[in-house]
């Protein structure tokens, strides 16, 4: 299993150009510099949208700015609407960092609303089985298994 997945969410062809899908492309790509500032642009329009900032989330992590990606998690949390990615991405920079009680809470907010779709199901189980091994007291791994792998 990797990192969460980069979105797929559809955006309207309204608003030339789509700042949102060239950063998903370019990620994709693994061009993350360039998708950062593509989702840079993507926010100065639309500066409240969790997914874009979970998605900056994500990038940051990939080139291994977790305290950035940290930021943009729980500014994506912070908007009040539920963020599943945002939950689960800072639950293990939490376990990574050591930070149980932290990782715990986080765990337990992405499994009370987990995303539905079948791209998820590793990420939701994967959740599920690390809360178990956190609070049977059995070390846990502290980072997602398979990323980078």
């Amino acid at each position: 299993m990797g990192w969460w997945p980069f979105s797929r969410r559809e955006r309207g062809l309204s608003e030339p150009p789509d700042y949102y899908r060239e950063g998903l492309k370019l990620a994709g790509q693994e061009k993350y510099h360039e998708a950062l500032t593509s989702f840079r642009l993507a926010l100065r329009k639309r500066p409240e949208d969790p997914e874009i900032m979970e998605q900056m989330a994500v990038v940051y992590t990939h080139i291994g700015m977790p305290d950035e990606a940290l930021k943009f998690y729980e500014q994506a949390i912070a908007t009040g609407r539920h963020s599943a990615a945002a939950h689960y991405g800072l639950a293990f920079i939490f376990l990574h960092r050591g930070d149980t009680a932290d990782a715990l809470y986080h765990l337990k907010a992405f499994l009370k609303q987990p995303p539905d779709d079948p791209e998820a199901a590793a990420h939701v189980e994967h959740a599920r089985r690390t809360l178990t091994e956190l609070e049977g007291g059995r070390p846990a791994p502290d980072r997602d298994p398979g990323a980078g792998e």
